[in-house]
């Protein structure tokens, strides 16, 4: 339990800092208003442009941060990395301000016992109590009348509170632990997993054009990556397409490039192929061996929609000389009701291609609904795990593929709120459904379940 105390201790120190800076700084609000005030008659007429300008330009006259990467669109609109949401997306985090700067805390911890084959049926499901959790601390000032300078930080306690070798999650792969393949075990994030600056200009109330840089960071591929969804965020788990879709949102070397015109983004990245290695602590070398490129749109304020391509040399450390070419494809929803109800959707599509075996496609539906302090959330993927991801001999399988269903429904209920911290009940149950050649292995239709405490930020006022 010694090592459950880091994160919780962690998450109340940031609720405290964030609720005396704000109580201290009220009086700076008159100061951010004049910092955000747009003086000239071009700024003044962003706006007219569309609703999404209007509401962006209103929450910089209150003092409130903006886009991390455009002065004319709603922070709400904020992804992962330089991704996209639905400007209808609910954030949970603290935000305060001093005279030139505006800041946000944001961040979760899940206190948990998990076990991945409840009737013992296979040989290959692990149980375990541990604590997933991240931390995130960005911020942002304007520069001149047009410019915007943005940060952002991420960390995470994983390699303490989870171990270095991950939590049990069935038909889960990807990296690697002491030489040998990580497999029905999801990895932990690195200790420091974005350190990332970026600029953006107005060139006029419908366009901007942005630089991201990172090291390490997330490049232009896929969605909002799964800790940031709304429709995933109170899911524990990380997406068994995670390797197929947003695997990439911590790598060691990224630079990115963009242009937004009204409510259409195309950017390109370069960044490091290779996956983090198992040693959580450090900076791997930067190689900037690949490359991606997305286009995004939203046609309204309820959707974000994108489809990306990349080319991901050599992201396996146990597979050197498998590059990857990977496809993806999403659709996320999100709506508010009165109060604090919301819905989230997110369905997604991630195809990976190496030379010398078949394409591998992977689908996701996960939504989740909000009513007050209960949250009730559910997951539905379909991914082909290859012999090779599986860690399978392949003397017996042969080169085959196997289709795997996961099926998640889940609920939490805030039991206390502290400040603007809250702590929720929550407990959800996953069902497997795969190939039937891994009955030998998994039993057939394996089901498994975890109870959690979820420490974590309201979501703010709009």
């Amino acid at each position: 339990m010694k090592k459950l105390f880091y994160p919780v201790f962690l998450l109340t120190i940031f609720n405290s800092t964030v609720y005396s800076q704000h109580e201290h700084h009220k009086p700076a609000t008159d100061t951010a208003k004049k910092l955000f005030r747009d003086t000239s008659r071009e700024e003044r007429e962003m706006s007219t442009h569309q609703g999404h300008s209007m509401d962006s330009m209103k929450s910089m006259d209150n003092g409130n941060m903006t886009h991390s990467f455009s002065l004319n669109l709603p922070m709400t609109r904020n992804g992962s990395g330089t991704s996209w949401l639905p400007d209808n997306s609910p954030m949970y985090a603290y935000m305060f301000h001093t005279k030139k700067w505006m800041y946000m805390l944001h961040g979760d911890v899940y206190i948990r016992y998990n076990k991945q084959d409840l009737s013992n049926k296979g040989s290959r499901g692990g149980e375990k109590f541990d604590a997933p959790n991240m931390f995130m601390f960005m911020g942002q000032t304007k520069v001149g009348k047009k410019g915007l300078f943005h940060f952002n930080t991420m960390f995470s306690l994983d390699p303490l509170t989870v171990g270095e070798e991950g939590y049990p999650l069935l038909f889960q792969t990807g990296e690697a632990y002491k030489g040998q393949p990580l497999v029905d075990r999801q990895h932990p994030h690195d200790l420091i997993s974005e350190l990332s600056v970026s600029y953006s200009r107005a060139l006029s109330t419908k366009s901007d054009i942005f630089v991201y840089l990172a090291y390490p960071g997330e490049p232009a591929i896929g969605p909002a990556v799964f800790v940031h969804r709304p429709s995933g965020f109170f899911n524990p788990d990380a997406p068994l397409s995670h390797h197929w879709v947003d695997a990439t949102h911590i790598t060691f070397g990224v630079a990115t490039i963009g242009f937004r015109y009204q409510n259409f983004k195309i950017e390109g990245s370069s960044f490091t192929g290779r996956e983090p290695d198992e040693k959580r602590y450090n900076f791997d070398k930067p190689l900037f061996n690949s490359w991606s490129g997305r286009l995004s749109y939203n046609p309204s304020k309820s959707w974000a929609w994108q489809v990306s391509h990349a080319f991901i040399k050599s992201p396996e450390a146990l597979h050197t000389g498998e590059d990857v070419n990977r496809t993806t494809a999403s659709a996320t929803y999100s709506t508010q009701g009165r109060g604090n109800k919301f819905t989230n959707i997110t369905t997604l599509w991630g195809l990976n291609k190496t030379k010398g075996h078949d394409p591998e496609n992977a689908v996701l539906l996960e939504a989740s609904h909000t009513i007050n302090r209960l949250a009730l959330y559910g997951r539905y993927e379909w991914v082909q795990k290859s012999v090779e991801e599986l860690n399978l001999d392949e003397t017996i399988f042969g080169d085959a593929l196997f289709p795997v269903n996961a099926f998640t429904l889940g609920a939490s209920y805030d039991v206390l709120r502290v400040g603007k911290t809250k702590v929720a009940l929550g407990t959800q149950v996953s069902m497997y459904k795969a190939d039937g050649r891994l009955d030998a292995l998994y039993g057939a239709n394996p089901i498994a379940g975890q109870v959690y405490l979820r420490i974590y930020p309201a979501a703010m006022k709009r």
